[in-house]
This record gives structure tokens, sequence and C-alpha cells, in this order.
């Protein structure tokens, strides 16, 4: 294979391993925690390494991932054409990229505010022991929650050099909106981890019980972004976004139910894009207001 292919190759294999596309869902609440930790719009170059350390983060933590579960996703139809489990790329190269995006995240965390320097270890920590905590117990979903709660936490402390109580509501809001959404994710799998032995809220309770879960998750969500904005001096459009956002999670569950997961990557992939997007947009117009 000459050098132009590979040039081509590698870069998209890289980005189908992190599915760089699902940024979409943290960083938008990276940024409404830098925007509400300053009550207006932070400086560019703040928000220029709020943005590269959440990619190195994300690319660090969905590296690991793919890593420690290679031979979990190699046992489970929907996860074995992954690019670890068919061959299309090597443990060390994926070794390789999960320390280059480390070295991406200590660089951006070092040029921020100096109360996140010594901090980064929690996120990485973090990202290591989800995998396996998987194996363990179904709060895992709970864990993988308060590891992108971490996001608005981390950019609100990396511009604003502190922390507030609000800045840990806006990091609740966003750890059970994640939790939430992954047990339904769960449903995917939810046989193979039954025969694999791995856990999770529908493999252990039932499908009755994920939605229900997801459901209460998703209304401490709407209730945590209200206790923020409360807390915080914030003009209509951001209670229009929290509206926003009650809304698009009640459509999101009115597309599914324990009895029809039909429209399940709908309600996970693109309403959750939405949702995330459209929530730091009333944030952002806040802000310019």
């Amino acid at each position: 294979m000459n050098a132009h292919p590979r040039l081509v190759r590698y870069p998209r294999l890289f980005a189908s391993l992190v599915k760089i596309e699902h940024t979409v869902f943290a960083l938008p609440f990276a940024y409404v925690g830098a925007f509400l930790a300053v009550d207006g719009v932070p400086s560019a170059g703040a928000l220029l390494w709020v943005t590269v350390a959440m990619v190195g983060a994300r690319s660090l933590a969905m590296a690991l991932n793919r890593l420690i579960d290679t031979r979990v996703d190699a046992r489970n139809p929907r996860t074995a054409g992954r690019e670890l489990p068919r061959g299309a790329l090597r443990a060390w190269q994926v070794v390789a990229f999960a320390a280059g995006s480390l070295a991406v995240f200590l660089v951006a965390v070092y040029q921020l505010a100096p109360i996140v320097h010594p901090l980064w270890p929690i996120p990485v920590i973090a990202f290591v022991v989800y995998p396996y905590l998987k194996r363990l117990t179904w709060l895992s979903h709970l864990w993988l929650g308060a590891v992108d709660g971490l996001a608005p936490v981390g950019a609100w402390a990396a511009v604003a050099n502190a922390l507030a109580w609000e800045a840990w509501a806006l990091g609740g809001a966003v750890a059970l909106w994640v939790a939430g959404f992954d047990v339904l994710y769960a449903l995917f799998d939810l046989d193979v981890d039954r025969e694999q032995g791995l856990h999770s809220i529908p493999a252990r309770f039932g499908v009755a019980a994920g939605f229900w879960t997801a459901r209460a998750a998703h209304l401490a969500t709407v209730a945590l972004l209200v206790a923020t904005g409360l807390g915080l001096d914030l003009g209509a459009l951001y209670w229009l976004g929290v509206g926003g956002v009650a809304a698009l999670l009640g459509y999101e569950h009115a597309l599914v139910s324990p009895s029809d997961w039909r429209r399940l990557d709908a309600a996970f992939f693109t309403m959750n894009g939405v949702i995330a997007l459209t929530f730091f947009a009333f944030v952002l117009a806040d802000a310019l207001s």
C-alpha cells in the first residue's frame, strides 16, 4: 500500500474508532459550562483549549474502551465489525493513538486555569475503570454518566478557576441524561450481555425497568437544569432552552416503549445530538443577549 491511501485510510479508521461524530453529545454541554461560568462569552483562547481538551479526552476514553473491550466486542455480532475485532487496526496502533490523545489532553489542560492542572488524572482513571465496571455491576450506567458529566464541570473550572454548586448541578444533569440513554442503548445488547455475564439494568432487572429508569433519569435531568438556572442570573432564553430539552426528551421517550424498540436508533443517535445542540444554542443566545 502506498503512502497516499494510508493518509486517507488511517484517519478514517481512527475517526470511526472513536465515533468522532458523537462528540456532538458532550462538547455542547462543555461549552454550556464555560458560558455559564463567566455569565457571558469566554475568551476565544479559553474556548479553543476547552475544545482541544474535550477532543483529546474523548478520543482517549474511546480508544481505551475499544482496547479493553476488544474480546467482548469480538463475541458480539453488533460490535464484531469494529476496527480492532476485525483487524483493521492493531492493538499497538490504538495504544499509540491513546497516548497521543492523552498528550493532546494534557497540553490543553495546562493552557487553562490553574485549578484544573492537578485534576487531570481524575477523568483518565474514570476512563480506564468504566469498561471493567461493566463486568461487575449494572451501576456502570451511572459511572458512564458521571464521566460525561465531568465535561461541563471541568469546562466551568477551566475558564473560571473556581467551582460553584451550579456547576455540579449542571454536571449532574448531564450525568443523568447520559446514564438514561445508556440504559436504553443497552437494550441492543440485552441477550449478548446476559450470555457473556455483562451487567446492565435491562439485563439485570428487565426491559420495563430499563425504560422506567431512563425516564426517571431524564426527569431528574430537567430538574437539575432548573436548579442550575435558579442559582444563576439567567434570562428567558435559558429557560426556553430548558423547556426545549424537556420537550425533546419527552419526544424521545415517545418514540420507543418496552414493546416497541424499532425507532431506538433514531431516539439515541439523532435526538440526543439535537438535545445537546439545542440547549447550547439557547445558552449561547442568552449570553449574547
